[in-house]
């Protein structure tokens, strides 16, 4: 698969080179296919598509899909895409989430310390980052209306089973890696937790494409 976007980092072109979205089973693509058809139908109709991605902190698996739902968009050249990303509490975007970012060819900046530091995640020359920090999912830096709710994480998942402003809301949880903290395996799980989002944003916006 080649990107014809020259200005995204080579490590992190390498990096979308290398998955393969053949891997993810048939169960999990029919689990995806409600968020395709949302980007689909905003990017026919040519309208502006939000996602919001949601879990319970907004410090690890919401950061990772905001972030990978903005660069699969990039890398497919689907303009109009706004990635956001909200918690049922606000708490700080994980340090590793950050690291692991960085290991594969983000440049990552905190431009404000404390508490809930704010991160620039930039990917590619010429586009604008995504900025990282903790908030909850109704924070005024988020889209009030006309967006996907996706639920990364089942404890958000069953805990809001209404969300304001909301124009589609999609279930798609992943496994947590905070439990591999401050273990030898916390590297490697998150990588591999930041793959896995990042492996099934390239379907969604793959299949946007046609």
């Amino acid at each position: 698969m080649t990107t014809t976007v020259s200005t995204l980092y080579p490590k992190i072109n390498d990096f979308i080179e290398g998955l393969d979205i053949h891997s993810i089973t048939k169960e999990r693509k029919e689990t995806l296919e409600p968020l395709v058809a949302f980007v689909k139908e905003k990017h026919r109709q040519q309208e502006i598509i939000r996602l919001n991605f949601i879990c319970t902190h907004n410090s690890r698996r919401s950061h990772l899909a905001q972030v990978w739902a903005q660069v699969m968009a990039y890398y497919f050249e689907i303009g109009k895409v706004c990635s956001y990303s909200g918690g049922t509490e606000r708490t700080a975007l994980f340090p590793v989430v950050a690291t692991t970012l960085e290991n594969t060819g983000f440049l990552v900046k905190t431009i404000s310390s404390g508490d809930n530091p704010v991160y620039t995640i930039k990917f590619a020359e010429n586009e604008h980052p995504v900025i990282g920090f903790s908030k909850k999912l109704d924070d005024t830096f988020n889209p009030s209306a006309g967006f996907a709710a996706i639920m990364t994480c089942s404890q958000a998942d069953g805990g809001c089973p209404f969300v304001a402003g909301a124009e589609k809301r999609v279930p798609i949880t992943f496994e947590d890696p905070k439990v591999y903290d401050g273990t030898p395996q916390q590297k490697e799980k998150y990588l591999e937790r930041s793959t896995q989002i990042a492996t099934e944003m390239l379907y969604v916006f793959s299949q946007v494409k046609g």
